[in-house]
């Protein structure tokens, strides 16, 4: 074993068992972490202290190709690896994709479909980063599973992640067949900057008149300007950092001033939502995590979305980090919270 992997599986074991002591044991280690009348999980929290005595450090620290591949690294330590019953890569609008058939939805005819978009902050991320949640969504919901491995910033800067969101969408709706996706119980969905891109295609969607049957949006970006409480309170010690933020904003759009971050686009928030609009638009379902410096804006677009009429499940996770979608394999309470939307999502698309 090479010292690299060998570190890694210490690492690994030792957030393994650090994260899974017993509630009570993982109490009395350590001080809580109260924050904005919120209390942070003691597994999340401890993870967050092994992460700063080891002295990982900040992939926004890091040139862009390194920082992609220390994301890998951190993101393996905190997989899961839920059984399904296939995983077939495949390419879809010219990009590479990967299809995730539970067991649930094995076989012939049409099936329930989440069409989803990773985060990453539209500079990091890939089909690999998010294979655990992907898995573990399909697994848990009894759904379909698209996960679409759009450009990247900054060698493709915005709108390009947009369009290939969108051109994947529509992909999806002409190639149904091939997927066994029902396009009458089609979602899109994503975390982050994925749920950025999903927020996006879906009005795309609605103002098109194309079928669209629910938004899953966890933790989603949906305002470039982030003028925020959320922001100013989390912005540092709770793994997204304001310095990610920035990174993300300098490699993906660049120089675009106040008025064209308010694109759609790039800001769902500011999207025309007549009546036109919001009648068609898909319903929602938006995650929020106590402890993002993206709460905010999360759930202010859903408060948006509600005021025009649109049907919102708004759930804020107050115990949860910004990428607890990711942590299905470290701790008790970001897996519950990811099992939990599963659900919700199964009970939407059913």
């Amino acid at each position: 074993m090479t010292t690299s992997r060998a570190k890694q599986a210490v690492e690994r074991f030792a957030l393994r068992g650090l994260t899974g002591l017993p509630e009570v044991v993982q109490r009395r280690i350590g001080r809580p972490v109260v924050r904005d009348t919120q209390t942070l999980a003691d597994d999340v929290r401890l993870m967050l202290a092994l992460q700063r005595v080891a002295r990982e450090p900040a992939v926004e620290t890091m040139p862009i190709p390194e920082g992609r591949l220390a994301l890998a690294r951190q993101t393996a330590l905190i997989a899961g690896d839920d059984p399904v019953a296939e995983v077939r890569d495949l390419q879809v609008a010219g990009m590479a994709a990967r299809l995730y058939v539970p067991s649930q939805r094995r076989g012939a005819g049409s099936h329930p479909t989440l069409l989803f978009f990773h985060g990453g902050g539209f500079v990091y991320g890939d089909l690999e980063s998010h294979d655990a949640p992907c898995r573990l969504l399909a697994s848990e919901a009894g759904v379909r599973v698209l996960a679409v491995d759009y450009r990247l910033a900054p060698e493709h800067r915005f709108p390009a992640a947009h369009d290939d969101a969108l051109a994947a969408y529509r992909w999806l709706l002409d190639h149904a067949a091939e997927v066994g996706a029902d396009t009458a119980r089609l979602a899109v969905g994503g975390d982050s900057a994925g749920g950025n891109l999903a927020a996006a295609t879906a009005l795309t969607a609605a103002q098109e008149g194309l079928p669209l049957a629910l938004q899953l949006l966890i933790y989603p970006g949906t305002d470039a300007l982030r003028d925020t409480e959320s922001l100013r309170l989390f912005g540092d010690g709770f793994y997204l950092t304001q310095g990610f933020i920035d990174l993300a904003a300098e490699c993906y759009y660049p120089q675009l001033s106040d008025d064209e971050r308010r694109d759609p686009r790039l800001s769902p928030a500011y999207a025309d939502l007549g009546a036109e609009v919001a009648g068609r638009l898909a319903p929602v379902f938006l995650c929020t995590a106590g402890f993002d410096p993206l709460r905010d804006e999360g759930e202010a677009y859903a408060r948006r979305l509600e005021e025009a009429g649109v049907a919102v499940e708004l759930r804020r996770f107050e115990d949860q980090i910004h990428g607890f979608l990711n942590m299905t394999g470290a701790g008790r309470t970001p897996r519950a919270a990811v099992v939990e939307i599963a659900h919700r999502l199964e009970a939407r698309l059913a």
